[in-house]
């Protein structure tokens, strides 16, 4: 079986230059490697097929027989570097909390342990007939989230 640190070093030593940084890297047990990147641009399907040649050059097929998948991290699904939460400050995201709560909101910070999104809310405030819509911060500990995705508008 290809181990998936060697596959990793050879992913970090490809993409070394560049401004990609790895999401994912999984190695099944019947050779199936997958391997998810991103960058602050996005990334293009040229660049998927020119990392993955790059990485096929690094393993002979009559030694073992593999499967390889190159692809950028899907639109709407959830983060898992610290990174995707860079590359997503000022735009809007949903983060599920390990309570199950949803907040959606615009990315404002992201710390070492924690990030903050501003929420537009419709409350009640003294004084007036209608609800207003205000705007209020919330901080979450990355241990205090489930996932974060983000959200796309058109």
């Amino acid at each position: 079986m290809i181990d998936k640190k060697i596959v990793l070093e050879i992913v970090e030593k490809e993409i070394a230059d560049t401004d990609l940084f790895v999401v994912e890297v999984t190695v099944s047990t019947s050779n199936a490697i997958s391997i998810m990147i991103d960058s602050m641009e996005g990334v293009p399907i040229s660049t998927c097929i020119e990392l993955s040649r790059a990485i096929e050059k690094n393993f002979d097929r009559d030694v073992e027989d593999f499967e390889l998948q190159v692809a950028s991290a899907g639109i709407g699904q959830p983060f898992q570097v610290i990174q995707q939460y860079h590359k997503n400050i000022g735009k809007e995201v949903e983060v599920l909390t390990t309570e199950g709560v949803k907040h959606k909101g615009n990315l404002i910070t992201v710390g070492e342990n924690e990030i903050e999104i501003e929420v537009e809310e419709k409350v009640k405030v003294e004084g007036k007939k209608k609800k207003q819509i205000v705007v209020n911060t919330y901080s979450f500990a990355f241990d205090q989230i489930k996932s974060t995705k983000d959200i796309i508008t058109f």
